[in-house]
């Protein structure tokens, strides 16, 4: 009986614990783990080793947005997307949405 107890004692603080993991696992990343989230994948970051490392990773850090690579311009993909994703694009049809889009790719 004193084995059963043990036992079962042993199973609900493994069940309770990892409960909680996973309650920690899905909660929403903070500002500065996305940013180090984003540094860390840059393909400079993972090119550099050492000092060099560190020193690009706290230039990343403590810049105001994304890592230097994220700063490179649009490609026409994202353009697009951005484009139809926009208010008036959505309000205008025919030679009037078309003028608009022109007009918003060409930025």
């Amino acid at each position: 009986m004193k084995h059963l107890m043990t036992v079962l004692a042993l199973s609900v603080a493994c069940l309770s614990t990892s409960a909680f993991a996973a309650d920690a696992a899905s909660a929403p990343m903070g500002a500065q783990q996305s940013k180090m989230k984003s540094c860390n994948a840059d393909p400079k970051a993972k090119t550099l080793k050492g000092d060099e490392r560190k020193a690009f990773m706290k230039s990343c850090l403590s810049a105001d947005g994304a890592p230097a690579a994220a700063a490179a311009p649009m490609t026409q993909q994202e353009k697009m997307k951005a484009c139809n994703a926009d208010p008036k694009a959505k309000a205008s049809k025919g030679d009037e949405r078309k003028a608009f889009m022109k007009e918003c790719l060409s930025k």
